[in-house]
């Protein structure tokens, strides 16, 4: 069994040996962005309710996870998501009125409306398209951690992806070609114990999923995935390996998905609520708070400022996305090719015209 790495306990305690070298301004940055993501996840799951959009993906108590493996890359690496790292996104500097804006899919939504909501993306953040289909996206993260390890230029390609994803073989080809060519690639496993109504223990017949890794000849590291600051610690180390040659690392970060797979699906019909209270309990933001206030660092006025603040921000971008229109249906034919081809060009012509007619 490999050992659960951890930093600070589920009631905040710590020894100074084990913290890694964080400012106290750097703590609060994590701490706003897992409030924040929190706060957006909140808000989201309300306006599908609502009616005002039309899928939503949250990740209550994944907020650790994604804040701490995505605080050490530099602006130069690559974030490659599955679908519930609209923490890293925001972290990565991904505005939240554009994450807003690709929920509702509106004018301002850099996708133009062509993707699921929830399926956000920013070239400017080097955050690669959110992969849909389970598992599809390992590969392309260790396409360009090889492309960085080829070119020599020190790049970094952080790839998500759930318990579930391990059964999929774009898992093990990735896993394995990582491995063989040392690239420059960080896998997180976030293993929350669900595919969507498929328990861990039935994905794989391993305890746990950082095991693996040594078959395809790298080291795999097991974390709790509710400490922020073990993560951190983890994937710093990984990112800093493969930044420098060292290959290839499997960091998973055990964890629990508090709410429903995505605002589709019921949790009711099939996990007990008593699983689902005792994860609960060690809430990430509740534990890195606790650690926080054991430090001296955060009070309760701190506390209702961050939080409003968050709340605000959300607020702020919804109301802005819903001042906005749908994308022109002439953006149906940009994107196609780099260079739009003759009859690209005709066809677009043509369907404007009619535009006008109609």
């Amino acid at each position: 069994m490999t050992k659960l790495l951890r930093v600070v306990s589920p009631d905040g305690k710590y020894k100074e040996k084990d913290e890694p070298p964080l400012s106290e301004e750097e703590l609060l940055k994590m701490y706003r962005y897992m409030m924040l993501t929190r706060a957006l996840d909140t808000r989201g799951m309300a306006l599908q309710r609502q009616g005002r959009i039309g899928f939503y993906v949250p990740s209550s108590g994944e907020e650790a996870v994604q804040i701490g493996s995505s605080f050490p890359l530099e602006p130069r690496d690559w974030i490659v998501p599955a679908y519930r790292e609209q923490g890293a996104a925001l972290l990565r500097g991904i505005p939240m009125a554009g994450i807003m804006a690709q929920l509702y899919g509106n004018e301002e939504d850099t996708a133009k409306g062509r993707q699921m909501p929830n399926h956000f993306t920013s070239r400017a953040a080097h955050f690669v398209p959110t992969s849909s289909p389970v598992g599809t996206q390992i590969p392309i993260a260790v396409g360009l951690g090889w492309a960085a390890r080829i070119r020599g230029d020190n790049v970094v390609a952080l790839g998500y992806f759930g318990d579930g994803a391990t059964s999929q073989g774009d898992f093990h080809a990735a896993m394995n070609f990582a491995g063989l060519f040392q690239a420059n690639t960080v896998f997180v496993c976030k293993n929350n114990q669900w595919a969507i109504s498929v328990p861990f223990g039935n994905q794989t017949g391993t305890n746990e999923v950082a095991i693996k890794a040594q078959a395809y000849g790298f080291e795999g590291v097991r974390v709790d995935g509710n400490d922020v600051l073990a993560v951190y610690q983890a994937s710093k180390e990984a990112i800093d390996k493969a930044r420098f040659g060292g290959g290839p690392t499997l960091i998973e970060a055990v964890t629990y998905r508090m709410g429903p797979h995505t605002s589709s699906d019921d949790p009711t019909r099939y996990r007990d609520e008593a699983e689902v209270e005792k994860w609960r309990k060690k809430d990430p933001i509740v534990r890195f708070q606790r650690y926080l206030k054991e430090k001296g660092i955060w009070n309760e006025e701190m506390e209702v400022e961050i939080r409003q603040e968050a709340e605000a921000q959300v607020e702020e971008a919804v109301v802005r996305a819903e001042k906005r229109g749908l994308p022109s249906p002439a953006t149906l034919f940009d994107d196609v090719y780099a260079e739009m081809p003759w009859h690209i060009k005709e066809a677009k012509e043509a369907f404007l015209e009619y535009l006008e007619k109609s």
